[in-house]
């Protein structure tokens, strides 16, 4: 996932690793907190959450907002498809 994020993000340098490595965890934790089961193999859809997530996140994006808005309906969209969660256990 580390280079599918660098590739993103135009990185060539190791320099990021760390900081890119701790925006994945957030990311995936993220999608967690929205309810979404994140696979062992991400699949496209998570993957270009977890992307979007880092775009977002990684230094002073520009175009911050945009960003912002599409993680936010990548989350919202995974976190009521049918596979992205398990609310079997929930009284809802």
């Amino acid at each position: 996932m580390l280079e599918k994020v660098k590739m993103a993000l135009r990185i060539v340098t190791n320099s990021f690793d760390s900081e890119l490595t701790d925006l994945i965890g957030a990311a995936q934790l993220d999608l967690g907190i929205a309810g979404v089961i994140v696979p062992a193999e991400l699949d496209a859809l998570v993957t270009r959450a977890i992307i979007t997530f880092c775009k977002m996140s990684f230094g002073l994006p520009e175009d911050y907002d945009r960003l912002k808005a599409s993680y936010d309906e990548q989350k919202a969209q995974l976190s009521n498809a049918t596979g992205y969660t398990d609310w079997s256990g929930s009284d809802v």
